[in-house]
Order: structure tokens, then C-alpha cells, then sequence
């Protein structure tokens, strides 16, 4: 949300007017979708697109960008080691240092786990990715993850869509200031 004003610049005597802008923070959304979906996952992603470019012709929002992500990924695999397979581990860890610093759980959403792999006769170490996963960014800095939990209230990615087109904060910027609106 945008509103402009226009103050006058004097150097040396000269004076021009410009225009200036008061912005309220709009943050940016990254979505991340799983490619292959359990039932009934396809209209619940197809709500969540929707309901962001809702939020981006209304301005609550300053774009989005919707990333497909496996089911898991092995951190000591071939395709771990792509540009595509850097990005996701890097955007987990991310996530997994704001959970951190905000003392929230992500752990329920990016299971660590093992794999028996009857190919190779092995098992192998993976990290099981959400069917969704939200990061809001407000410039370069992560301000929210969604789904995250915090002392067993499940905060979803509807709950935080929707405080964004109220308006609001996340809730666990809210209980932070000793008030719990969840």
C-alpha cells in the first residue's frame, strides 16, 4: 500500500519538488509446492495460488513466486549437489535458522528420515518436504514460515494469507508483544 507525497528539495537556492513515498512493507511470497500430490492436496494448492494473486492485484502482497519441490530430498545425492538441489537445502536451512531464532517448530513439516533403497541394497538419508511450504520475505529478510508450530498451535499458510489481507502481522509477532491472537 502505497501513498505518495510531494515535499520541495532546495540546494543552493534552487528548489524542486519531488515525490515521495510513504511505503508500508509488502513482503514477497515464495510458495513451495510438492510436484507429485497425495489426494485432495492439487485443490488445496490451487486455493493457496489463488488466494495470493488475490492478495497481489489487491496489493497486500508484492508478487510471489511458486517453487515445485520433490518429497524428499537426500542432502548427499547427485541431485542434491545441482543448482536446484543447492537452492532447496539452502531455503531449509533458512527456514530451519528462522525457526530457531523465533522458537517455533518446523519439525512436524521437514522430516529428517531414512530410506531403504532395494537398488542399491543401502539406505540412504533424506528430508521429507511439505506438500506446501510458505516463506514471506520482507526485502532479503525471512519474516515468516508457514506451516510452523509453537507450543502446539499449528500456524497454516491460510491463517498467515489471511492475516495478510487483514492486514496484519503473523501471529507470532502478536504473542511475541504478550498478546495470543491465535
Amino acid at each position: 500500500m502505497q501513498t505518495s507525497l510531494t515535499v520541495s528539495i532546495c540546494v543552493s537556492r534552487e528548489c524542486r519538488p519531488i515525490a515521495m513515498s510513504d511505503t508500508t512493507p509488502t513482503p514477497h511470497i515464495e510458495l513451495y509446492v510438492r510436484s507429485m500430490l497425495p489426494d485432495g492436496a492439487h485443490e488445496r494448492q490451487e486455493a493457496v495460488i489463488d488466494h495470493l494473486q488475490t492478495l497481489d492485484e489487491n496489493d497486500h502482497i508484492d508478487g510471489f513466486n511458486v517453487i515445485v519441490w520433490g518429497k524428499q530430498i537426500a542432502p548427499q545425492s547427485a541431485a542434491a549437489r545441482t543448482e536446484e538441489g543447492k537452492y532447496i537445502l539452502n531455503r531449509v536451512a533458512e527456514f530451519k535458522q528462522w525457526a530457531l531464532s523465533n522458537n517455533v517448530s518446523l519439525e512436524s513439516f521437514y522430516q529428517d528420515t531414512t530410506v531403504d533403497s532395494e537398488v542399491a541394497e543401502s539406505a540412504y538419508d533424506a528430508m521429507a518436504l511439505p506438500v506446501m511450504g510458505l516463506a514471506e520475505y520482507d526485502g532479503s529478510e525471512l519474516v515468516h514460515v508457514a506451516p510452523c508450530t509453537k507450543d502446539d498451535v499449528v500456524h497454516t499458510i491460510m491463517d498467515r494469507l489471511e492475516r495478510l489481507e487483514a492486514g496484519q502481522p503473523p501471529a507470532l509477532d502478536q504473542e511475541r508483544g504478550g498478546v495470543s491472537v491465535v
